[in-house]
């Protein structure tokens, strides 16, 4: 965005200081609802990423990583 326009986040619409993006699709995302993919470590928004509960504990997986999880 320009200069000095204000970012939301395209999980929860609030507007804050904004500094991550969802490395999947691009969109901005706020610290809260973010998720760090627990494959690849990555940034991703809730939309770009999936909690897989089939082990002990729940782990969470960015689209890009989770259509090689079996």
């Amino acid at each position: 965005p320009p200069v000095g326009a204000s970012r939301a986040c395209s999980s929860c619409v609030r507007t804050t200081d904004v500094k991550e993006v969802c490395t999947q699709c691009d969109r901005f995302v706020c610290q809260s609802c973010s998720r760090l993919c627990s494959c690849c470590n990555r940034v991703a928004c809730s939309l770009c990423s999936t909690i897989d509960y089939a082990d002990v504990g729940e782990q969470v997986l960015c689209n890009g990583c989770s259509i090689f999880q079996v």
